[in-house]
């Protein structure tokens, strides 16, 4: 692994806030931490970060490069009144490292800023300065990334953009990227594993999959000819000739969506899990 926290706790005078939570990241991976506001993902961030100490436990990390981790936590920090270049170039400075104007603009374009921007980034929208955030991360190419909470204030056009950014980078340049969300739909279809984190405690972790049928007890589907579908009739609650909101039951969404598809004159066009976190928020064995 190319980061792994062991058995990390933390309190906060008398009041706990993580509990020996572990977890690990391998490279060219995205690991997603899942839980409610105030469930310790920042701090346990913060702590992977080197920017706050745990009472117990250790952070290992499994990599040569000048700068082994990169982060964002919650929003990007930036000089408003600079242009992005310019913070750019104070932020290398700040890591001790040289950046020309070229070099800037080449990072700037890896991230889908434009380059012929001038202006401060104060007048930049949410989802350009998270990306610009993002290009600070990047700054020394780090082996990993760690992102707290990265997806606030963005549209779902900003999600989506930022979410494909976050994969090219993992992929293209096999980063190890771990990002957190209070949002369980903004990493079911992101991550290659999820941690879900509760009262500072790793309720549940394992692969995405694996989790978000954990975390799923209906399905909305879409199509045709429900109201000629006696499966349907049966697990369905609302339900028209082209929608419903299904509960699988004792059975398989794959074994009952079989069965619906082989009725004649029922046709299937979508299938969307309606994702509920608190499924995985009672204590549980990880």
């Amino acid at each position: 692994m190319i980061l792994e926290a062991a058995a990390i706790s933390k309190s906060y005078g008398s009041l706990p806030v993580l509990k020996e939570v572990s977890l690990g990241l391998e490279r060219g991976e995205i690991c997603g931490l899942i839980g409610p506001n105030g469930a310790g993902k920042s701090t346990l961030f913060r702590i992977v970060l080197g920017l706050v100490r745990s009472d117990s436990g250790q952070v290992y990390l499994d990599s040569q490069a000048r700068k082994p981790l990169g982060g964002i936590i919650e929003k990007p920090a930036l000089y408003g009144y600079l242009s992005a270049v310019e913070n750019l170039r104070v932020f290398a400075r700040v890591q001790g490292m040289r950046l020309s104007r070229p070099e800037a603009r080449d990072l700037l374009e890896q991230v889908g800023l434009p380059i012929d921007r001038h202006d401060p980034v104060r007048n930049y929208s949410m989802g350009m300065k998270q990306r610009l955030g993002l290009a600070i991360a990047l700054l020394n190419a780090p082996g990993c990334l760690v992102l707290d909470e990265p997806f606030t204030g963005l549209d779902p056009i900003g999600i989506r953009d930022l979410r494909e950014l976050v994969r090219q980078l993992a992929v293209e340049r096999q980063i190890g990227i771990l990002i957190s969300s209070h949002n369980l739909s903004e990493l079911g279809d992101l991550c290659d594993r999820l941690y879900v984190l509760h009262k500072g405690e790793i309720r549940h972790s394992g692969p995405t999959r694996e989790i978000l049928r954990r975390a799923t007890l209906k399905y909305q589907l879409y199509g045709r000819g429900f109201l000629g579908s006696p499966t349907l009739s049966e697990a369905g609650e609302p339900l028209s000739d082209t929608s419903a909101l299904i509960s699988p039951g004792p059975h398989s969404i794959e074994s009952l969506l079989a069965r619906v598809a082989a009725e004649p004159g029922v046709g299937l066009s979508a299938c969307i899990p309606q994702l509920d976190l608190a499924l995985l928020l009672e204590k549980q064995p990880v």
